[in-house]
């Protein structure tokens, strides 16, 4: 796989593909505009090389219709703010204004195309979509990797009609960090997974039993694990029909040798309300009144003791409902405990990452990844279909 740094770009045109999906208020404001900077290292290494860049991303879910609350043109505005360069907004994503404007691009120009994904061959992968993007195009570089796992047309269809393809910077750090987690982890080697559901997470858990020798268990996907088992759980979230999948995980990590925790003490309460009160369940049956919303201060004790120990660390989703300060706590102490590590440090998007910064500690995590789903899809298959794209050509 090229990087950017192994393109001759001089006067030559550049589509890059970045991850622009920022979040907007109802004014339409740009609320972080964290993905953008993420991305300035690349751009302005092409602008700095004599390049003509023509950058692309989703924004939102149009689901495939023009849309104007889901207009890159606030992106421009913004990106015009921290580049010292002119950012031109086309009003589309092809046709024949957009391949005038992409002709008339000087070096001294940025060309921001309108939101790919005002059009269904994005999704689809439409194979003359991507030849129309492709148009009047010389080189591809792909910077956008939270969407990398999606095999859409700007992400893999677009390198089959241009000269040659590389990977932005971010792309490229993200794969350095993340392969490190995959093909060379030092030991111990601890997983932590949070959210909601076992099913989103079968590859991950699958793959890491081969990988880890640790895998702690948060969130409310840990009670399907103890459903499964036959524990009364009160009214916490689970998955009935994932209780022979979820005990033949528990199967397998014991064949294998992999500790694999589950809390050993719960906050509960009677509803995810900011106004209730949670209470501290040691042992099963959690009343049939309540359910569990965060791990409990023995498990927050367990799991920083196998944290300290750990040389590798890879971290996806909360311990509990993060979005309320009461029961937020256990996702608080595990992020301390990670931050206050010697291990490479990997948090993969979502949550996990909101921990950090809120408590401020994020200076001190090895890797945070700007693409939770794509991060995990790679630990679990060990490539993308995007990185696959540019390696094949």
């Amino acid at each position: 796989m090229l990087s950017v740094k192994d393109l001759d770009v001089q006067g030559k045109k550049i589509f890059l593909r970045v991850d622009f999906n920022v979040p907007l208020d109802k004014q339409r404001n740009i609320r972080d505009d964290t993905r953008i900077k993420a991305a300035l290292p690349t751009l302005n290494h092409l602008l700095e090389h004599g390049a003509k860049v023509v950058m692309a991303s989703h924004l939102g879910r149009p689901k495939g219709e023009f849309k104007p609350e889901f207009s890159t043109r606030p992106v421009a505005d913004r990106l015009a703010r921290l580049i010292p360069h002119e950012v031109l907004h086309a009003p589309d994503v092809v046709g024949d204004e957009v391949e005038t404007m992409k002709a008339q691009l000087n070096e001294e120009q940025v060309l921001l195309l309108e939101n790919l994904r005002f059009y269904p061959g994005e999704k689809g992968n439409d194979p003359e979509f991507a030849q129309q993007l492709a148009q009047g195009i010389d080189f591809y570089v792909n910077d956008a990797f939270g969407a990398c796992h999606r095999a859409h047309a700007s992400i893999v269809g677009i390198p089959a009609h241009v000269q040659s393809s590389a990977a932005g910077f971010l792309v490229g750090k993200e794969v350095e960090y993340l392969r490190k987690a995959v093909l060379s982890p030092q030991k111990p080697y601890v997983a932590i997974l949070g959210g909601a559901k076992v099913s989103d997470k079968i590859p991950v858990v699958e793959s890491l039993m081969y990988k880890a020798d640790n895998i702690l268990i948060g969130g409310a996907m840990a009670y399907t694990f103890f459903y499964a088992q036959g524990f009364d759980v009160g009214r916490s979230l689970v998955e009935e029909d994932k209780k022979e999948l979820s005990l033949n995980l528990l199967d397998k990590a014991k064949s294998l040798g992999v500790n694999f925790s589950l809390p050993k003490d719960h906050i509960a309460a009677e509803a995810i309300d900011p106004d209730v009160e949670g209470r501290i369940i040691q042992e099963f049956p959690i009343p049939p009144s309540l359910m569990a919303l965060d791990i409990g201060p023995q498990t927050i004790e367990k799991y920083r003791n196998v944290i300290t120990k750990a040389k590798t660390i890879f971290w996806n989703g909360p311990m509990g409902v993060f979005e309320i300060d009461k029961f937020a706590k256990g996702t608080e102490e595990v992020a301390k405990a990670v931050a206050d590590s010697d291990a490479v440090s990997i948090i993969g998007g979502g949550d996990s990452v909101a921990a950090v910064l809120k408590i401020g500690v994020s200076d001190k995590i090895s890797h945070i990844s700007t693409g939770g789903g794509a991060s995990l899809e790679y630990i679990a298959n060990e490539t993308l279909p995007g990185l696959e794209a540019l390696t094949e050509k």
